[in-house]
């Protein structure tokens, strides 16, 4: 019998096989480039990828860091999109990553291939200036805004004159939400027909360089956002996002979480509040109808902001945020929702009306637009209170600090069989890959069974680094565990004498705020007496700046939380240790989580041991994986968790990680 691992390769190589393989070997074409280092794991990868792709099969890949995955997998890809004539779709969860594939890896590819190619990085629309409802907004803008917003929106005007791109990554202080809404590049809105190449639209002019682009790169979350919006996808017959495309998933490992929260439904109480205040606003009395002189429309919106407010207040009101800002609902009619679903269903059969009788097109797409939102919202918030689709769960959140706001979600609990009617299906032709997909098993059969992947081939490829020499792994038998008294105090105590021995340099990893917080208050004096810089996530400081501070100053020691565990890359002796203070168990309080520990348990399984378990191993995989990051790199790693020692289940976690010398304290 063949297994998974092998059938990713089983067979004699095919000629495009042999022919990227030959593109990184010693004497390949890769091997004039100046940082190029023959890897034999990268060219196995290259070489998996290059056999999929022309299968137009489905693989998923792990290739431990410091094999090359990205090159390994964009050389194939260009040279199957360029003679297929099918586009090539990168998807990454971290712009980090997306920044290294557009301005490294892809411009050193477009140098050694032969033909030309273009790459285009794709962002949300909502991200983009709309330059054809800029002029529409400027010429009603009396109308539509007060003073304050007015000089907001000219401000856009000017900044729209010079801007590179258009998006919002291209403004230094960010826009005024409301203002920006009326000026940015909506579905239904911003068309190919009301925005033609001589309108200057920002995004229509990047969707047309991606009609013709052989690489397209987004992220995950734009990824599962086209998806759903993509008809009939599943019986699709070629490609998932375009008519002929192949998929390409690099960190991978993000993928469920990120596909639930994108595949799910969100409706929030401000996100409502601003499409009704966009038809009229009491306070400043302007908005659409308010423009087109109906009274009567303008008081009917009066009368439905007060319904909406009134009816998310009901629903929290029926919510008990005990464990934090989440409250799973189980039972159907957390509130009643009778008299806002008829407020909405009525001001949208105004709002379309009006339309009809206008004469102004740009009037009658807004209102059409606003009519169908309002359609949405209602849908949406009918279908949550009668928790219409049994496969999802449904919880509320709550948010805001003067003022609380709710938003109602929902996402399905178990999103193996969407993912593999979706992305998977026979037709379709993907590529997954991270560093950090297997929990102890060559198969990566967790991985697989969570994404839908279970029919796929796996391949499973070490890295190159030499964990025995570059590395070691320091575990503290004597920290108390984390519900002890004193914890907090021993987790200041130990981390100030490892932060010694590395000379600051260290990130310190933690898995709540809270945590984190309070042994920062108790390290801090400490590092000052050392005159070290303390950076600790939650104090106001941007991730990027901590990084940018952290690489510049060698006597700087970093705290940080959940985006600190993954996709965070700083080679060299700036990052000497890695400390982590407690084993990442996701916290089963979460309704997603809690809802996926139900499913196990109601099928008879073990939900810590087929979950929680395999969950905390790949996040330790990951947060491991930030201190080697080159062949040169030394340091070492520090699990403050006697766990890891104490129960049954810390061999799992230690047969999971690099093998390397470990020291006991």
């Amino acid at each position: 019998m063949i297994s998974l691992r092998d059938d990713a390769e089983v067979g004699a190589p095919t000629p495009f096989q042999l022919e990227v393989e030959a593109v990184f070997s010693e004497t390949g074409i890769l091997s004039g480039a100046a940082s190029f280092e023959y890897r034999p794991e990268q060219q196995r990868m290259a070489g998996a990828v290059a056999r999929t792709l022309e299968r137009g099969t489905h693989i998923v890949v792990e290739a431990g860091t410091g094999v090359g995955k990205s090159l390994a997998y964009l050389v194939p890809a260009v040279l199957h999109a360029l003679r297929t004539k099918r586009k090539a779709v990168i998807s990454t969860h971290t712009i980090a990553l997306q920044e290294q594939l557009m301005f490294k890896d892809i411009p050193l590819v477009q140098k050694i291939v032969p033909g030309e190619f273009e790459a285009v990085l794709l962002k949300g629309r909502h991200n983009f200036l709309c330059t054809t409802r800029l002029s529409r907004t400027l010429a009603q803008a009396k109308d539509l805004f007060t003073p304050v917003q007015h000089a907001e929106l000219e401000r856009i005007r000017e900044w729209g004159l010079t801007t590179r791109d258009g998006s919002l990554s291209d403004f230094l202080e960010q826009p005024d939400p409301a203002v920006w809404e009326e000026v940015r590049s909506e579905q239904h809105l911003c068309t190919p027909k009301t925005c033609g190449p001589a309108s200057g639209c920002f995004y229509q002019a990047l969707r047309r360089r991606v009609a013709t682009a052989q690489v397209v790169v987004l992220n995950h979350a734009l990824f599962f956002t086209l998806l759903n919006g993509v008809e009939d996808a599943e019986n699709r017959t070629g490609g998932l996002l375009f008519a002929n495309d192949f998929a390409i998933f690099d960190e991978a490992h993000t993928l469920e979480e990120v596909a639930a929260r994108h595949i799910g439904m969100e409706i929030s109480q401000l996100g409502l509040r601003r499409s009704l205040q966009r038809l009229y606003n009491p306070r400043s009395k302007k908005g659409l109808f308010q423009l087109l002189k109906n009274g009567p429309a303008c008081r009917a919106v009066a009368d439905v902001l007060p319904v909406a407010d009134s009816f998310f207040g009901d629903v929290a009101k029926g919510c008990e945020f005990r464990k934090g800002r989440e409250f799973r609902v189980r039972e159907p009619d957390l509130a009643d929702g009778s008299e806002i679903c008829s407020a909405l269903a009525r001001l949208g059969e105004l709002a379309s009306i009006e339309s009809g009788k206008c004469k102004d097109d740009t009037h009658i797409s807004e209102l059409q637009e606003s009519a169908r939102k309002l359609r949405a919202a209602r849908s949406a918030i009918s279908d949550f209170l009668a928790l219409a689709d049994p496969g999802h769960v449904h919880w509320v959140e709550q948010y805001g600090r003067s003022e609380q706001f709710c938003t109602l979600r929902s996402a399905p609990v178990d999103l193996a069989d969407t993912l593999r009617r979706l992305v998977f299906r026979e037709g379709a032709c993907t590529v997954l890959t991270s560093a950090t997909l297997s929990i102890g098993s060559p198969d990566l059969s967790y991985f697989r069974n969570r994404v839908g992947a279970d029919g796929v081939p796996a391949l499973q490829i070490g890295s190159p680094f030499d964990y025995a020499r570059q590395m070691s792994l320091h575990l503290v038998q004597k920290m108390p565990e984390p519900k002890s008294p004193g914890y907090e105090s021993s987790l200041a105590d130990w981390i100030a004498r490892f932060t010694e021995k590395s000379e600051a340099r260290a990130f310190v990893l933690f898995t709540s705020y809270q945590t984190l917080r309070s042994v920062a208050e108790l390290s801090e004096p400490v590092f000052e007496k050392r005159g070290w810089q303390l950076l600790a996530q939650g104090s106001g400081m941007p991730p990027q700046r901590m990084l940018q501070e952290f690489r510049q100053n060698p006597h700087t020691v970093l705290f940080g939380v959940s985006s600190f565990w993954t996709g965070v890359d700083v080679p060299g002796e700036a990052l000497s240790s890695v400390i982590i203070t407690r084993l990442p168990f996701a916290t089963p309080d979460h309704p997603l989580t809690e809802a996926r520990l139900e499913a196990i348990e109601s099928e008879g399984g073990r939900a810590f041991e087929s979950y929680s378990l395999p969950e905390a191993i790949l996040r330790l995989r990951q947060g491991v994986g930030r201190l080697i990051r080159s062949k040169s790199d030394t340091g070492t790693i520090v699990i403050l968790d006697s766990r890891i020692l104490s129960k049954p289940y810390g061999r799992s976690f230690l047969q999971a990680l690099p093998k390397c010398p470990v020291e006991i304290h």
